[in-house]
């Protein structure tokens, strides 16, 4: 019996730390697996195709190429050194685990294996560059987007991510986002924003109808990216567990009601609720969702995406004509302005199950903005000094008048494709 207490004494004075060591879940882990693969498929065929049915004929390729690139220069920066300084050891930045260095298949994170984790993140680097691509298609080169590509994972999204989600402790506010309203969407929107302003207007812009591609591609694209959105939210409890069913549900509700949100705009202003509207409404929807969708219930939902839709059907319509700003394919509109109303509705929509006892909707009111205005000003400044490296490395970031007339699908990739 003395022997007994002897042990438990011990077991009691072990540092919590060594008491809650990670412990390796099947379950978790096949379902992080999943949802790995369902991430990865919103940029290279979600994002891709949704984009290239809203660009023009001439440059479709091109716009899905943009995509294809993000993902793969994303991933190989991402695993060099973007990880690393994302979730790294570090208070402002991340200084540990480079080139994945003490990562094996025996190391755990949480309850998955760690190199499954650095996918896991990996997909969120790559498609969180590929949105930004949306606002300066038709116009930026191609190589300059690829170097762009690298440096910014690197010098924009992995601070932005190790300040939210990798330990950053000083550039905490202690916001709350589950899967990414400021390091994916307004990051995204404002880097966008900043480039399409820098590049300029696309020639015929304002004067002449651009019209898309596809609808048809865009509606599919879409249903791609909504589809893969149960993995980007779901997954990002990174365990199979009831948040990862709460956070599966209230994404598709609130992608359901940014559809409706965005067609009854339409319909009441334009008389006409169009497919492309239809297609933009759902994307707005998820987008709202993102950083409640592990701490809002049904109700919620419901209001958050409606709402989505309804502000980014406004910031396409109204808000945009006001800035006179090109962005192409409305990244900051339909991520940035509508993370920023996801952000903070994100602090007043949360389940009564699920909010603490001492929550104060002011502070953590205040807590959402701080970091919405952080990631604007460091997206803003950050993006601006990684475009114009890149426009220097690669001699010019616009390209030429008469390439731009042709249409970069034939000038850059030699390529065509067949109207459907």
């Amino acid at each position: 019996m003395k022997k007994r207490v002897l042990m438990l004494l011990a077991l009691l004075s072990l540092p919590m730390s060594l008491m809650a060591e990670d412990k390796l879940n099947s379950g978790d882990t096949a379902w992080m697996l999943v949802a790995t693969a369902f991430v990865m498929l919103m940029t290279p065929a979600g994002l891709a195709l949704f984009y290239g049915g809203l660009t023009r004929s001439k440059n479709v390729l091109n716009t899905i190429g943009m995509s294809l690139m993000a993902y793969a220069m994303g991933t190989l920066v991402w695993v060099l050194f973007g990880y690393g300084l994302a979730f790294g050891e570090g208070d402002f930045i991340g200084t540990t685990k480079f080139l994945l260095s003490g990562i094996d298949d025996k190391t755990i994170n949480g309850s998955i294996p760690e190199l499954l984790f650095v996918a896991f993140q990996g997909t969120f680097a790559a498609i969180t560059v590929a949105i930004a691509s949306g606002s300066m298609i038709e116009r930026v080169k191609f190589s300059t987007f690829t170097v762009f590509t690298a440096l910014w994972v690197l010098v924009v999204y992995a601070p932005i991510t190790h300040w939210a989600w990798g330990g950053g402790e000083t550039l905490n506010f202690g916001e709350m986002d589950f899967a990414g309203g400021t390091v994916v969407h307004i990051n995204a929107g404002v880097a966008g924003f900043v480039t399409a302003m820098i590049l300029g207007k696309r020639k015929g812009y304002g004067k002449t109808a651009l019209k898309p591609f596809s609808p048809l591609l865009a509606v599919l694209g879409a249903a791609l990216l909504w589809f893969g959105w149960f993995g980007f939210n779901a997954g990002s409890e990174v365990a199979a567990d009831g948040i990862a069913a709460n956070a599966f549900l209230v994404t598709n509700v609130a992608a359901s009601l940014g559809v409706l949100g965005w067609l009854m705009m339409e319909y009441i202003v334009y008389k006409k609720p169009t497919l492309v509207g239809g297609a933009s409404g759902a994307v707005a929807g998820l987008v709202a969702i993102t950083p409640a969708s592990g701490s809002a219930d049904m109700i919620g939902a419901i209001i958050i995406g409606f709402v989505g839709g309804i502000v980014g059907f406004l910031g396409v319509s109204v808000f945009k004509k006001m800035f006179k700003v090109d962005d192409s394919l409305d990244a900051f509109w339909v991520h940035g302005l509508v993370g920023i109303w996801g952000s903070i509705a994100t602090a007043i929509f949360i389940a009564p199950y699920l909010k603490a006892d001492d929550f104060n909707l002011g502070t953590q009111l205040v807590a959402q903005l701080k970091a919405v205005g952080l990631t604007i000003v460091y997206s803003g400044i950050g993006t601006v000094v990684v475009y114009f490296i890149s426009s220097l490395l690669t001699g010019g970031g616009r390209v030429s008048e008469e390439e731009e007339e042709r249409g970069l699908d034939e000038t850059i990739h030699g390529e065509k494709v067949l109207n459907l």
